[in-house]
């Protein structure tokens, strides 16, 4: 089951409702990715909604299948597993999408 279910978004202060592996659907502004050269081509990128930040992890081989998103994208959606470890959650990515277009409709006036 993914939590909820898409192409609805779980709030970032709802994260920590879902169980340890439950698949979510997060979407949020890219505020920081970071590519520690200790982290063996791991990414890490930190989203924030109205709500709060959602950190995601990005697989080096699923960074290669999102490439574009992962280092153009504005705003992305997300959806991967919840992890919890020593008090931190994260979502490791599964799939991720660039909805940075959404933006722009902001500008759009009636």
């Amino acid at each position: 089951m993914t939590w909820p279910q898409p192409p609805s978004c779980l709030i970032a202060s709802r994260l920590g409702e879902p169980p340890n592996g439950a698949r979510v659907t997060v979407a949020g502004l890219v505020i920081l990715r970071q590519r520690p050269g200790t982290a063996k081509g791991v990414i890490f990128i930190t989203l924030e909604d109205e709500t709060g930040v959602v950190n995601v992890i990005v697989w080096r081989k699923l960074y290669e299948r999102f490439r574009r998103a992962v280092i153009a994208g504005r705003m992305l959606r997300v959806t991967g597993r919840v992890q919890r470890e020593n008090g931190v959650t994260h979502v490791i990515s599964e799939q991720i999408e660039d909805i940075s277009p959404l933006l722009d409709r902001l500008l759009d006036t009636p």
